[in-house]
């Protein structure tokens, strides 16, 4: 038995300038850059969000500007069985997440718990 559910919507942006990038955001989400979020650091910016929403995050990238989703579970490897058996495939593991394709092309990520009071509001798959 594990617990699955939607995490995060990460807005990738191919841009030199990742401050910028979310400081658009930001303003056109209505929600502040969390500076002081330890997701804050490098390619990544947080935005600030409410408990029980998914995260915001704006993350530089190298491929097209894309926006993208995270599953945040309790057993990564029984969460991507899972999604197999629905048609996804894997692109890629990575040390704590995996990068997977849906039959209808998009990306997403299959990752490990990041907010607080998981499981709250996540699928219980037997």
């Amino acid at each position: 038995m594990h617990h699955s559910r939607l995490c995060a919507l990460l807005i990738d942006c191919n841009t030199p300038d990742i401050d910028q990038a979310a400081s658009f955001w930001a303003g056109a989400l209505g929600r502040a850059v969390d500076a002081e979020h330890p997701g804050t650091r490098g390619n990544y910016c947080m935005l600030e969000t409410p408990a029980d929403e998914p995260i915001v995050q704006i993350q530089r990238v190298d491929h097209e500007s894309r926006i993208h989703i995270d599953i945040e579970t309790d057993d990564i490897p029984a969460e991507v069985a899972r999604l197999e058996k629905l048609g996804a495939s894997v692109v890629s593991r990575l040390e704590r997440w995996v990068v997977m394709q849906a039959p209808t092309s998009q990306r997403f990520c299959v990752v490990r718990v990041q907010r607080p009071e998981f499981p709250k509001n996540a699928t219980r798959w037997v």
